[in-house]
């Protein structure tokens, strides 16, 4: 009894000690969706409003995610403030990345949403095969974790390319958009808990959905009045939602809410 007890603590604290990312809970959503709102503002500020260009603003946010994921890397658990901060910076990444396939190279929106797709099923593939789960809260290995931001990163792009793509073809209007995208949230959501979704696959899915959620609410907001958004400017949004995020992640890191528990992991999540 005394030896199970003490391998049990064992795993217990090697859990703690390498768990890299938060609990899923409803403050995860609610930053997530705001670092993506950052993601399409904070990019639109940086190549339209400030003249840095699709090429040169990559470069740079693509050197401050390096940074901040070696810090991230670097890590023995889950640090709020370097977490999500990874996460605004990836979402600005994926924004461009996918701007600039179909900026600067012409690439077609159906082309680049079907890529980042495939490219982030491979990601799910390799994933599996390697570590035989894919299961989001055990990322206490630099591999896992590794996949975990690569597959974070597609879902970033692919959300930014099927976000746009239904925008150019439907024409819904920003409001209308975030509805539609809040509404198969709900049906993902329904899904896993009313029908056994897979817990695994219920996250990512929500988690490309919320992109372009995230990016609706950034156009409504900063976009201006004649064009159906609030004229908050990308400055203004961009602020706003950063304080917000930079508030909710002092709180999270001061209460520990969103620290994963210690309990073993459900087999729904693969």
């Amino acid at each position: 009894m005394t030896t199970n007890t003490h391998v049990a603590g064992v795993h217990s604290r090697d859990r703690q000690m390498w768990n890299k990312v938060p609990e899923v809970t409803l403050y995860f959503w609610v930053i997530k969706v705001l670092c993506t709102t950052v993601g399409e503002t904070a990019a639109d500020l940086l190549n339209v409003n400030l003249g840095m260009g699709l090429t040169s603003t990559s470069y740079v946010m693509g050197a401050l995610l390096a940074v901040a994921l070696v810090f991230q890397f670097r890590a023995g658990a889950y640090v709020p403030g370097l977490y999500w901060t990874a996460v605004v910076l990836i979402s600005v990444v994926g924004t461009l990345i996918t701007d600039n396939l179909t900026d600067n190279l012409g690439i077609p929106l159906e082309t680049t949403t079907a890529v980042f797709a495939v490219a982030l099923v491979l990601t799910f593939a390799a994933w599996y095969l390697s570590e035989r789960t894919l299961s989001i809260h055990t990322i206490r290995t630099h591999r896992r974790e590794a996949f975990y931001w690569l597959a974070i990163l597609f879902t970033f792009a692919l959300g930014t390319a099927a976000g746009d793509l239904s925008a150019e073809r439907l024409n819904l209007g920003y409001w209308l958009s975030a509805l539609v995208f809040v509404g198969l949230i709900a049906a993902v959501a329904v899904a896993h808990y009313a029908l056994d979704l897979n817990a695994v696959w219920s996250f990512w899915i929500a988690y490309v959905l919320t992109r372009p959620l995230g990016a609706s609410l950034g156009d409504y907001l900063s976009q201006p009045r004649g064009e159906g958004g609030l004229a908050l400017g990308t400055i203004g949004t961009s602020v706003l939602f950063l304080l917000v995020i930079l508030a909710l992640v002092v709180f999270l890191a001061r209460t520990k809410r969103d620290v994963a528990g210690t309990g073993t992991v459900s087999p729904r999540e693969g």
